[in-house]
């Protein structure tokens, strides 16, 4: 029994032959991408639960496939590239990758980050099921989000780190502690990925993201959801 659907996206034959015999062997199914152009095609085709997507590609790339691919849909995208600095891995984030993974990879550490790109987070006390004020309205279990009479698509990590944020609202939370409600236990060490998050977040929600009113950074800390009065 299948127990997700994964999109391989990579030029290499020999790469996604082995990503392949790999992720079928854990029970996964495959399915494969060529060039970015083949995997805008296959998405809305195929309907996969996450999105494996080589940065280095012929093409258009793997920066903008994936800008594209977050432009119609909310499927978990994760990166794959040799090259391992923070300004790469912001970029990918920015472009809606909800991870970032650096070849070479071990195979477990790879199965673990599809595991937390695949997860959903509780939603922190197991209380919290709506929020509501003049301008933010949140449905958590719809997951439905209107921001001044609007709807606003969040993606699911947007999603869930304001779910976290919102349930623990008005105390500080730690890097750290989004980073494992997050995304998983494995983390907990990439503030980089709260940094992009959050300022996605910020400009979804916020009347003024340079000024933000809902979530608050914590210098040295973290971050706060600030409720109105």
């Amino acid at each position: 029994m299948s127990v997700g659907k994964i999109l391989v996206v990579d030029d290499d034959p020999q790469i996604r032959r082995v990503m392949k015999a790999t992720l079928v062997g854990h029970s996964y199914e495959v399915i494969e991408a060529r060039t970015g152009e083949e995997a805008l095609e296959t998405v809305p085709r195929e309907m996969p639960n996450l999105v494996l997507l080589d940065m280095n590609m012929p093409g258009i790339g793997g920066l903008e496939t994936c800008r594209a691919i977050r432009a119609g849909s909310d499927v978990p995208v994760i990166i794959l590239s040799v090259r391992n600095t923070e300004k790469d891995k912001v970029a990918a984030l920015d472009a809606g990758a909800d991870d970032y993974v650096t070849k070479p990879f071990g195979i477990e550490e790879l199965l673990a980050r599809i595991r937390a790109a695949l997860r959903r987070s509780p939603s922190g006390d197991g209380a919290t099921h709506s929020f509501s004020s003049k301008e933010l309205d949140i449905d958590f279990d719809t997951r439905r989000v209107r921001v001044r009479g609007n709807d606003v698509r969040l993606t699911p990590k947007e999603f869930e780190l304001l779910r976290f944020l919102v349930a623990h609202a008005g105390k500080p939370v730690t890097h750290r502690e989004l980073l494992q409600a997050v995304w998983g236990p494995d983390y907990g060490d990439e503030p980089e990925y709260l940094r992009v998050f959050v300022n996605q977040l910020r400009k979804k929600i916020e009347a003024n993201p340079a000024r933000p009113s809902y979530i608050l950074t914590e210098p040295w800390v973290g971050y706060r959801f600030n409720p109105p009065e």
